[in-house]
C-alpha cells in the first residue's frame, strides 16, 4: 500500500466502522484511561492510551509477521492521539 492509501484507510476506520462500533473516540479513550489508571495505580490520560495503542501495533509488527492492518491501525491511533491532545489542550 502507498502511504496515502494507508492514511485513507485509517481515516475511514476512525470516522466510519470503528466510530459506529465503539462510539466517540474521546469518550472511549477516557474510559480506557480510567480503567488503566485504576489497574496500574497511576494516572493515565486519554492521549497516552491512544499513543500506547499505536505502540502496541508497532510491537505486534516487530514480533509477528507483517500484517498491513497493524500499520493502518497504528496510523489511526496516532491520528486519535493528535486529535485528543489538540482537544485537551485547546
Amino acid at each position: 500500500m502507498k502511504p496515502v492509501e494507508i492514511l485513507e484507510t485509517a481515516a475511514a476506520l476512525v470516522g466510519g466502522d470503528r466510530a459506529q462500533q465503539y462510539g466517540g473516540y474521546a469518550v472511549l479513550h477516557q474510559r480506557v484511561a480510567d480503567l488503566w489508571s485504576a489497574y496500574l495505580k497511576t494516572n493515565i490520560n486519554p492521549e497516552e492510551v491512544a499513543f500506547c495503542m499505536a505502540l502496541l501495533k508497532v510491537a505486534r509488527n516487530e514480533v509477528g509477521q507483517l500484517k498491513p492492518d497493524n500499520g493502518i491501525d497504528a496510523s489511526a491511533y496516532v491520528a486519535l492521539w493528535a486529535a485528543i491532545s489538540e482537544n485537551n489542550n485547546a
